[in-house]
């Protein structure tokens, strides 16, 4: 069960965040997500696709940190982590889709949700935002949605709105499909264009290991490829599976319909295919749109041996993590 915690009058919404508190400044340890399951189920009027979804946040983190200021003003830094930086260095990395220049001022998610929640507060003060990436982009692993929640969380704290999980949730929907996802906690059933949420109860943790290639797609690119199928696929079985802790059949039910749109535009994709199909992983997927794979494994030993043997194979993007089902850790 997630429950709303507080500092005083400030209400965070619980997540699997992790929030801690330095008088002016708030720092969020945000995670990044897969999808489990992904069928599309239509086109909309709005441009957009109506799809159902199953996603959960993983061990893998950025970190944002968010201070006001009384100069009204909102600056942003941004950098990779120094173990990207050194893989950068190690593996001539640099400049690929996967660790290329994080998006900076406006057109970076996390300063787009600040403004917006700071002109609908009509708050005065400004924000001081710093962002340490680990997480890859362009990878269908939600990172930059993740750090515009994350945003949105921090800043409702530095600037003492005290404003619901709910109305933030209305805020991020606006910034894009995956960010009200990221403000829930744990598992959750998304529809519509994502923003519509459904927490799942009872669901048992996963082990995994998720893998990405030196290159990544665009989601929009990925959706205007893909083909509506005539018969949709149901997410009822993943889900009583997953209930059950039932990791082999979690494994083998995991599905994608962009998986095939993203082989058409991305040569990676078979590649990554090829080398699951040499693992002993219980089962494996693209997740979102792409283009990493998420690898179901047997228990936290089995995921930690699947991804030593991507890494020795010559995938470097590698990260062997688990599933988060609890709620904020404040301090």
């Amino acid at each position: 069960m997630i429950a709303n915690v507080s500092w005083g009058n400030v209400v965070l919404p619980a997540r699997d965040m992790y929030v801690r508190r330095r008088g002016t400044l708030v720092e969020v340890q945000t995670p990044a997500k897969v999808n489990l399951f992904l069928e599309v189920l239509s086109r909309r009027a709005d441009g957009y696709h109506e799809i159902e979804t199953l996603m959960t946040p993983v061990g893998l983190f950025d970190r944002v940190s968010l201070a006001a200021n009384s100069t009204g003003t909102l600056s942003f830094t941004c950098r990779w982590s120094r173990g990207v930086e050194s893989q950068r260095r190690r593996d001539g990395s640099a400049g690929t889709g996967t660790w290329e220049a994080i998006p900076a001022g406006e057109d970076n998610l996390l300063v787009k949700s600040v403004r917006r929640l700071r002109e609908l507060a009509g708050v005065r003060q400004g924000a001081d935002m710093a962002l340490v990436k680990r997480i890859p982009m362009a990878a269908g692993l939600g990172g930059a949605s993740s750090d515009a929640a994350a945003g949105l969380a921090a800043a409702n704290v530095a600037w003492g709105l005290g404003w619901s999980r709910r109305r933030l949730a209305e805020v991020a929907a606006e910034i894009g499909s995956d960010v009200p996802f990221f403000l829930q906690g744990g598992p959750c059933l998304c529809r519509g264009r994502g923003e519509q949420i459904e927490s799942i109860t009872g669901w048992q943790p996963l082990h995994m290991v998720v893998v990405k290639p030196p290159a990544g797609l665009s989601t929009a690119h990925v959706y205007r490829v893909c083909r509506l199928a005539e018969q949709t696929r149901s997410v009822d079985a993943i889900l009583a599976a997953g209930r059950r802790g039932d990791a082999v059949n979690v494994g083998r039910l995991l599905f994608n319909r962009l998986e095939q749109a993203a082989e058409q535009l991305s040569p990676w994709i078979e590649r990554l295919q090829n080398a699951c199909d040499r693992l002993d992983c219980l089962g494996y997927r693209m997740s979102g749109s792409g283009t990493s794979f998420v690898g179901i494994c047997r228990h936290a030993d089995h995921a930690r041996r699947v991804a030593a043997r991507l890494r020795a194979a010559g995938w470097s993007t590698v990260f062997a993590t688990r599933t988060l089902h609890g709620a904020s850790r404040c301090e």
